[in-house]
């Protein structure tokens, strides 16, 4: 089993481009899955692990209910935003600038073959990122993602997730508020649930902003205890 983990930041990109560049090395992987059992081979699969902030884009997961984006086109055009439907689970989610979006692209073979478990240490990983700041970071049951005040009128939730699966080869991932502009929440239902509010890391810690680079280093400290990965740092390719 290969446990190594290449990790790229690709900055600040085009929803589109990085959904076709994570298309590009899912399909790698996958090609290779195909290959080793097709001629009862043993060729390691790869994994990686792409760091990412997007222009103002909503996505709708293929389950999702497009009456939960409360703007027309018109109205995404004036906030500079996009929209998208695509092959992930989940409902509708927001990314923009302020956002630290992650995609792993894991052959889940490599590490366990439970996308219920991958779902959860994936939230384990966030939770255990957000305690360094002091926040109580929950999950709420039935819900994907990761929560603050579960339980109180207060509820609200700080990252979003949703993955693609295909012969145990992970994409798409989580969104993680750190100084995201909440107003863009506005335009839609958050992953189609309602009546509960959105937050990011600034807002609950009362400042202007958050190093992103030092939120990231947090993150990848927990995914490899959690995965009991080996992370590689490449530099980014698109």
């Amino acid at each position: 089993m290969n446990k190594q983990v290449v990790l790229q930041d690709l900055g600040l990109k085009d929803y589109k481009r990085s959904w076709d560049y994570q298309e590009k090395l899912f399909k790698e992987t996958v090609d290779v899955k195909i290959k080793n059992r097709r001629e009862d081979a043993h060729v390691p699969t790869p994994n990686h692990f792409l760091f990412v902030e997007h222009p103002h884009v909503y996505t709708l997961g293929k389950s999702g209910d497009i009456t939960n984006l409360l703007a027309n086109e018109d109205q995404l055009a004036k906030k500079g935003a996009t929209f998208y439907k695509i092959n992930r689970g989940g409902d509708i989610t927001y990314h923009g600038p302020g956002q630290i979006v992650g995609y792993p692209i894991l052959d889940l073979d490599n590490f366990f073959t439970d996308i219920h478990k991958y779902l959860r240490l994936l939230e384990e990983m966030v939770i255990l990122t957000l305690a360094e700041y002091g926040l109580k970071a929950e999950r709420s049951s039935g819900e994907t993602g990761v929560w603050l005040d579960i339980g109180t009128p207060f509820a609200r939730k700080i990252c979003a997730m949703g993955v693609r699966a295909s012969r145990w080869v992970t994409m798409h991932g989580f969104a993680l508020n750190i100084n995201t502009d909440l107003g863009y929440f506005d335009l839609m239902i958050p992953c189609g649930i309602k009546d509960k509010a959105v937050t990011s890391l600034n807002v609950e810690l009362g400042v202007k902003a958050i190093s992103m680079d030092e939120v990231k280093e947090k993150l990848v400290k927990h995914f490899s205890h959690l995965f009991e990965a080996e992370i590689k740092k490449e530099k980014a390719e698109v």
